[in-house]
């Protein structure tokens, strides 16, 4: 039977990263974990895609395994895979989670890329477009023909998963200019990291919206991740937010997005306060165009600023 499809508004309004910041969770305390965000009222639970677990797996799972929550992938690389191998992960995850999955994509990196699979990261907003559409394609019909410049999808065989409905989500970790008019034309919504409400005022929502606009498609979600936590020291969070957080700043299009948001380092762009402060960003950010708002990096304090900062969350979330 067609899973309904829940309003938006309703189903993901706030949600947590479930990957820790130290170290890899073995797939129980993931699951347990994840039953104890969903028991503080928390919407949905996102998982990150490394070279460890596959991240759509592990969202199957405890999506199947703590009903009501919402599971997503943020995000999946497009180079070193292809739509066809993406589309039976999202559609078989989308299958056991009753309809509450979403897919993540991203551009990935030059090093990763090219270290880890030996490929070269050449033209990547065109190999995004052609992903995406031959995707597309794909769960929304269960079948492909595209034949594109770097990528070609085909099917031979039926690509449908029963029961994967309603189709398949599909966002982007797209915040500059040249991915956020591809995400717009053929994304769902897009999923912007140390994106602070300035940026996504200014420059990232009207952006994308526009691009949905002229593509005549709906206006385009906006999942903010936000690194935060409630904490009564945030003197000392900020100094291990400042350490943890500085991979990003590594990276070009994070550099961008962290001055177009009025920073300079990543931490500068986590919210760490208490439960005031954090409660007003997260006002923030929904009137800075951000439809659902997801914290990442909740446990940078410790276990009891984690679950001090997801009970905050989930009364938010049910206000």
């Amino acid at each position: 039977m067609p899973v309904a499809r829940m309003p938006v508004a309703l189903c993901m309004t706030i949600g947590v990263t479930l990957y820790s910041t130290a170290y890899q969770h073995r797939i129980d305390t993931t699951v347990q974990l994840a039953r104890e965000a969903h028991e503080a009222g928390l919407r949905s639970a996102w998982f990150g895609q490394t070279f460890s677990y596959d991240s759509p797996s592990l969202a199957a799972i405890v999506g199947r395994e703590v009903p009501g929550l919402h599971v997503g992938t943020a995000a999946i690389p497009v180079f070193g895979r292809h739509p066809l191998l993406v589309s039976s992960q999202a559609q078989t995850a989308q299958a056991a989670t009753g309809g509450r999955y979403h897919l993540g994509l991203a551009l990935g990196t030059k090093n990763l890329t090219e270290t880890g699979f030996g490929i070269p990261y050449e033209r990547p907003i065109a190999r995004l477009r052609e992903f995406l559409t031959a995707l597309r394609q794909l769960v929304e019909t269960g079948s492909a023909d595209f034949h594109g410049e770097l990528l070609t999808a085909t099917t031979p065989l039926p690509a449908a998963v029963p029961g994967a409905e309603p189709p398949v989500p599909i966002l982007v970790a797209a915040m500059a200019p040249q991915a956020l008019r591809v995400s717009g034309e053929l994304a769902d919504g897009i999923l912007p990291l140390l994106a602070g409400p300035r940026a996504l005022a200014e420059h990232i929502v009207p952006a994308v919206t526009a691009a949905a606009q002229s593509a005549g498609r709906p206006a385009p979600r906006i999942v903010a991740f936000v690194p935060g936590v409630v904490t009564a020291d945030a003197e000392a969070v900020r100094e291990t937010a400042t350490e943890k957080l500085a991979f990003y700043e590594q990276f070009p299009s994070y550099q961008r997005v962290i001055g177009l948001s009025g920073g300079t380092r990543a931490a500068d762009l986590a919210v760490i306060g208490d439960e005031e402060t954090v409660a007003a960003e997260v006002r923030r950010y929904r009137e800075a165009g951000a439809t659902e708002v997801v914290f990442t990096a909740t446990d940078l304090g410790g276990e009891a600023d984690r679950r001090r900062t997801w009970k905050l969350l989930g009364e938010l979330a049910n206000s």
